[in-house]
């Protein structure tokens, strides 16, 4: 049985990924893939910036009691993004792409969501 909590937290993780979707469709972004899934984890988002591949982080919360949502993009997270990132460009042959790792921040808030780019936001980690 799922607990209440943890499907509050995929309902919150789902809205925030629409509303990341729309966003930088807004800003640019043409995207490519959403959540992209394989072997070892899932990208939320796989879109191009002009001439960037870029993998995108969506963390979105109900409130910033715990923190900004982008705080929870630690090392840990990050070493998992590059994994999966050279995952991506192995399969897809795409190994002379100029990438890159952006997270998108997301407050929900019944007044409308507070939105936050934050572009280039790590390097690859090992």
């Amino acid at each position: 049985m799922t607990d209440t909590k943890d499907t509050s937290k995929i309902d919150t993780g789902k809205e925030g990924e629409k509303i990341a979707v729309a966003y930088l469709k807004r800003h640019g972004y043409r995207i490519a893939e959403v959540n992209y899934r394989c072997p070892i984890g899932e990208i939320d988002i796989v879109a191009r910036d002009k001439n960037a591949l870029v993998f995108v982080e969506v963390k979105a919360r109900k409130s910033n009691a715990l923190g900004y949502p982008e705080q929870a993009v630690g090392v840990k997270k990050q070493k998992k993004m590059s994994q999966l990132a050279l995952w991506y460009l192995q399969e897809k042959r795409l190994s002379d792409a100029d990438t890159r790792f952006d997270v998108v921040a997301i407050v929900i808030d019944p007044r409308g969501p507070d939105i936050r780019l934050i572009k280039n936001a790590f390097d690859f980690r090992a």
